[in-house]
This record gives structure tokens, sequence and C-alpha cells, in this order.
């Protein structure tokens, strides 16, 4: 099984990264409870920051705070990472991201639409959220490339983590289409999908071969240029892929056939009896918009992160990716539920047996680790980006809500007591 954490060679990279340097102030947050999430809580802690990096975490008592530092006490705050949903539709003020007219546009991209000052991401930050995967929708079955980004930034180059952060796939009833055309039903859909990666594949190796002197330059294709990246491995396919029978074809399809970086990002209804079978293929899953799924044959009521985690991501160790011990995310699917609700479904998941740990994971580390970002995000640890989140309580807790968000060092949102927007 293929292993994706190699670095290719840099003349084959097309990925556009954000700045590795974000000038921000030095401020030292307080918090009465700090969850690092690798790593045990903090009672009573700090977390030091300056020019958009954290620079320590640790307890009030014995951390010291340089010169220069303007302290910041959020009383009886829980302090954790910014949370991360790797399946949003809301980095811009407009909501046209669909074009149908093509079962697959592998040359379109949203990174073009980011705009970074609209009340959608004014909300995103009121409910913690500090970076999403901005992707297409799902009315054809290849979109388009999804921008990494965060939610808040003096512009949306400060604010970009990576482009392309995914290609966006869909499968099952949202791209099929009804004008009796190829791709009317789940075969036609099937057939094009599967026509559109061979010809970035053949794309692909054409210029393996001529970069390796062993054939002629290749016509450059804007249209399947980004396709390249693909195969080689510099960002995943998340794939709009639910029930049992379409998640089956994704796992088949994208991840055996084309042996591709793959992220499941819906894994809604019964898909979750899929579970021993992403966890032998290394495919992680960020379930979501709904978190449980009622059987309509005998009635049971699902948890659907807890079933996929008990069903076979309980105790991953030794995945594709080198995921830690689950394989679980949470997302919105925003705007479909509002992005401010984003642990309103893990509360959700948790009370229908998703453990609360495992909950806390599936909005930082593990949406990070998915998409190979977690040297930068997901965590509270010296040296990743400054974006945290301070919760009234329990960030699990629904009745909880968030204080302050702050974003690449700079604090983004601050609760106004007096007219709270959540």
């Amino acid at each position: 099984m293929t292993m994706f954490r190699g670095t290719p060679p840099s003349e084959y990279q097309v990925a556009i990264f954000g700045p590795d340097h974000v000038d921000s102030p030095g401020y030292a947050f307080r918090a009465a409870r700090v969850l690092p999430v690798e790593g045990e809580p903090i009672e009573n802690g700090v977390v030091l920051t300056r020019d958009g990096r954290i620079v320590a975490v640790g307890p009030a008592a014995s951390t010291a705070i340089p010169a220069g530092f303007e302290p910041v006490d959020l009383g009886d705050a829980w302090c954790v990472p910014g949370l991360i949903d790797l399946h949003c539709h809301i980095a811009s003020a407009s909501s046209d991201i669909n074009d149908s007219v093509f079962q697959a546009n592998p040359e379109m991209r949203t990174l073009d639409l980011v705009t970074m000052d609209h009340e959608k991401l004014r909300n995103a930050l009121a409910g913690g959220v500090t970076t999403v995967m901005y992707i297409p929708g799902s009315g054809a079955n290849v979109g388009g490339f999804g921008t990494l980004t965060k939610t808040w930034g003096r512009n949306p180059g400060e604010a970009l983590i990576r482009f392309p952060g995914c290609v966006k796939i869909a499968q099952g009833n949202n791209p099929t289409r009804r004008s009796g055309d190829l791709g009317a039903t789940h075969l036609g859909m099937n057939e094009n999908l599967r026509r559109a990666l061979q010809r970035g594949r053949r794309y692909h190796e054409e210029w393996v071969r001529f970069e390796r002197g062993e054939g002629p330059r290749p016509e450059h294709r804007p249209d399947l240029e980004y396709l390249r990246g693909l195969f080689r491995y510099e960002y995943p396919v998340c794939a709009h892929s639910q029930y049992f029978q379409v998640s089956g074809v994704t796992l088949r399809m994208l991840r055996d056939e084309f042996d591709l970086w793959l992220v499941i990002v819906h894994g809604t209804f019964d898909a979750f009896r899929l579970a021993e079978e992403a966890l032998e293929r290394g495919v992680p899953v960020c379930t979501g918009p709904r978190e449980y799924w009622v059987d309509p044959g005998d009635g049971r009521f699902w948890g659907i992160a807890e079933s996929w985690y008990a069903g076979g991501l309980l105790g991953w160790d030794t995945p594709v990716r080198g995921l830690g011990v689950d394989g679980i995310g949470i997302n919105t699917d925003s705007p479909v539920v509002a992005q401010e609700q984003l642990t309103l479904q893990a509360a959700m998941a948790v009370r229908l047996g998703l453990p609360d740990g495992v909950a806390l994971r599936a909005l930082t580390i593990n949406p990070a680790r998915f998409v190979a970002v977690e040297h930068r995000i997901g965590s509270l640890e010296i040296g990743k980006d400054a974006d945290l989140a301070f919760f009234s309580g329990d960030p699990l807790d629904p009745r909880s809500h968030v204080a302050m968000t702050v974003v690449n060092g700079h604090i983004a949102y601050r609760r106004d007591p007096r007219r709270p927007r959540f």
C-alpha cells in the first residue's frame, strides 16, 4: 500500500503554500484549563504567542512571560487548538460553487473565490473554527480543487495554508443528472469519473517520462495540470461519499484502482458498515453533516462517528499515513449545518457513544493529519500556528460558548457579552 509521506522532487510540485511568517503581537493567554490535544490537560495554564506562532505552553505558575508580551486573562475559560473542518462551502461571500455543464471539472478551483470579510466566516470564528477545507459543491463528479485556508486573515494570501488543499470528488445521488445523458445514473457517473482520472494519470505519466528523458515534452494541458499533483500525492481526494454501496465504490475505485490519497468527508447513513474496509486501506473518515442514522429495517438508532470508530477504526495504530489512534474526523458540510455548530456535531457524536477524547481529536489533530498539515495546526505545541479557541467551559458541552478566537496570533474574535453573536 502506498505511503503518502514522501516529498516529491521540487520540479514536480504545483502546490501553493501560505506564508511561513505572519507578524502578530506577543500575547500571554491565560485560561483555567488548557487542552493541548497532544499532551495532558494543563490546569491554570498559559499559552504564549508571537509572530503567528506558539512560543510556549505550560502552567501559569512555572511559565515565564517575557517582557513585551501583553497578558490576556480569559478567567475560567478552556483553551483548545483552533478547530478544523474539512468539508466547508462558506469561505467565500458567494455560494455559487457548482458548475455541472460537465461531470468532471478538474480545471476549476475555489482559490479565486476566497473572501475574508463576510458574515459566515465571522460566525465560524464565533464557533472557534480557524481552518477549513473550502471545496466546490457536489453537482459534478469532479467539482474542482479545494483550498485549505484559515477563517481569518488580513487578506486571502495571509490566510492560505495550501492550494490545492484537495480535489473534490462527489459520488452518489448529488452529481447524478436527470437529462438523459451519460452521468444521469450511478453507472454513467462512475464511468465519467473513471475516464477523468485515467486522462489525468496518463498526463502525469507522460510528464514523468519526459522528466526522465524517456519521451517527448507533453502538450501543456491546463485542464489536467492540477491532477499531476494528485498522482504525486501532494494533496488528497476529499470524497463526498455516503451510503454503504456508494462508499464501497469510493474505496474500490479511488483507493484500490487508482491508489490515491483518499479522505472520505461524508461517510453518513450506513456507510460505517465499511469501517473494516476503510481500515484495511488506510482511509480516514470525517463524518457529517449528520451524526446519526436510523436503520429503516429495524428502527435502530446509530451514532455514525461512534460506529465508524468502534467498527474498525478503533485502535488504528498502523494506518497508511501514520495517523495515530483513530481515523475519525467530524464536519458540518457548512452551510448544510452552520459552520459555528461544528462542536455541536461533536457533542451529538459523544452523546451517541463516541469517546469525548476522540471527539476533541476529531475536531483538531485528526483532520490536520488527514491532509498532512499537522506540523502547523491541530494541537497546542511550540512552533505551531497560533490558532486558539477559548470556550466558557467544555467545548463538547453545547451550553459552552466561545469567548475568544485567535488566528495566526491575532485576536480574530472577542465575544461581546452585551450583544453576543451566540
